[in-house]
């Protein structure tokens, strides 16, 4: 009877010990928090990379800044400059020709070190085609320049609700010549506006009215995104057939079938499975941030954390997958951005709607540590299911069971209110239909797939060849469309 509890006991601690030895995210991505200069309020909005390895934030205080020694080895050895302030929530920031362009709350405006002292002394306004009311919600997101040399930017509705001034709840491009061209229109709250390694233009838009969950959406030209109070702007001479009202109380697939020029969002950020607030994100472009090069990297607010999308278009349409990927920031990310020696940096703020993270505001950086985590690399849509592909080969055995899957679907309302349960609830019937020799790759036949649905994929049972867990187990499909066989 003794020997036999000695042997359960050995069987418990070695399970236990197991488990503690199971890698973690900061075994291959370090976060360093920056040392700040005493009253610097660095609530980071938006973040640049300028010329000699140099870093530009600006806060929604107003202020930019510019660090010096970002990219060195200690991060407390970097020195801070006020390099302008007395401007208006900075949530975009542009380096171009010397010329810092700035996305502020009223307007872009482009500033200059013309005599060399470290400081902004000659302000331009490029554009100041939209109006504000002076509304808490009317933010203005910025994007860096596209292919053509134009800026986007992306315009909170006044209260989160209505279009009360002149291009709220739209999406604007500024040309080099500074004329602002309408350019999608229904937006509600957005987070960030940016481009994917296409150069296609994206934001993210959180939660609310028309927005069941939070998402990251396509900024196709001429585009709608589902709320009607944007329309009274809409000019058919420049814009084309005006876009259907939208009707509450029905499904984003119905509203497709009905509205022609509605896009789906492309990637859903399920509500409190992935975070409630996104933000901006940043792609690493050669592969120096580790396995997942030209993947989104989503800034969570409320969460402190950063997500990671990964994009494939089927049948004209974007969609694709959303996993966790990096948590453990100070505060609520808004600004992010990616050098091009893998340096991630992100800051942001909890002011307004508090973070877990804990702390009222923060500038950090991320570096990958070399090390290869297994994680789920991409998730790609079949006719009959998916297609998962890895980071580092799988456990055959382990790969080959269906009961290392799990798998459930489903979608929201398409609805004027506030957000929205998940509804149509389906359990889809997963089978493993063939394993890659190279270890890289598994077949998944899914019974039934769901046009519209989030199909929710975990691969909790998988491990790989060298007995790892998958470290984020879970990603988030949204199947707008199903390929052709």
């Amino acid at each position: 009877m003794r020997s036999r509890f000695f042997f359960l006991a050995c069987v418990v601690a070695l399970s236990v010990s197991a488990r503690a030895a199971d890698p973690v995210e900061s075994d291959f991505y370090k976060i360093e928090p920056f040392t700040l200069p005493d009253g610097l309020v660095a609530e980071v909005g938006s973040i640049e990379l300028l010329p000699d390895q140099k870093v530009a934030f600006g806060t929604r205080r107003g202020e930019i800044w510019i660090v010096e020694g970002a990219m060195g080895a200690d991060v407390s050895l970097a020195k801070f400059t006020k390099f302008a302030e007395g401007l208006h929530e900075i949530l975009g920031l542009a380096w171009k020709d010397g010329w810092l362009y700035v996305t502020q709350r009223p307007e872009v405006s482009r500033l200059k070190d013309k005599d060399g002292d470290g400081r902004a002394d000659l302000f331009e306004t490029v554009n100041a085609g939209w109006n504000i009311t002076g509304d808490y919600h009317e933010y203005a997101f910025g994007s860096r320049f596209d292919r053509e040399g134009n800026l986007w930017a992306t315009l909170c509705l006044t209260g989160s609700f209505h279009s009360s001034a002149p291009y709220r709840g739209w999406c604007v491009r500024i040309t080099p010549d500074g004329k602002m061209l309408p350019t999608c229109a229904g937006l509600r709250s957005p987070g960030g506006v940016g481009f994917n390694a296409a150069g296609d233009a994206f934001y993210t838009d959180n939660q609310g009215v028309w927005n069941g969950s939070s998402a990251l959406k396509w900024l196709k030209p001429g585009s709608f995104h589902g709320n009607s109070e944007a329309l009274r702007w809409w000019d058919e001479k420049v814009m084309g057939p005006k876009p259907l009202e939208s009707v509450s109380g029905t499904r984003i697939t119905a509203e497709r079938e009905r509205n022609p020029l509605f896009v789906p969002p492309s990637v859903i950020l399920p509500h409190d499975r992935m975070g409630h607030s996104p933000t901006g994100w940043d792609y690493d472009t050669n592969g120096k941030f580790g396995p997942f090069k030209e993947q989104l990297l989503v800034g969570e607010q409320t969460y402190s954390t950063v997500d990671r999308v990964y994009l494939e278009k089927v049948n004209g349409i974007y969609q694709g997958a959303s996993f966790e990927f990096l948590k453990g920031f100070q505060s609520g990310l808004i600004g992010v951005r990616m050098a091009e020696d893998g340096t991630f940096f992100a800051g942001g703020s909890d002011r307004g709607w508090g973070s877990r993270g804990g702390k009222p505001f923060d500038f950090e950086r991320v570096r990958w540590t070399g090390k290869m985590p297994f994680e789920i690399h991409e998730i790609h849509a079949q006719p009959q299911g998916f297609e998962l592909t890895f980071t580092k080969p799988v456990d055959v055995a382990t790969a080959k069971a269906a009961g290392s899957y799990d798998m459930e679907a489903w979608t929201y309302i398409w609805q004027s209110s506030y957000g929205s349960p998940e509804v149509d609830q389906v359990k889809p019937k997963v089978e493993v239909i063939s394993v890659a020799d190279d270890g890289l790759s598994v077949q998944l036949k899914v019974a039934p797939l769901t046009k519209g649905h989030v199909h929710a994929i975990s691969a909790k049972g998988l491990r790989s060849k060298d007995g790892e867990p998958v470290l984020h187990p879970t990603g988030y499909y949204t199947l707008n469309e199903i390929p052709n066989p």
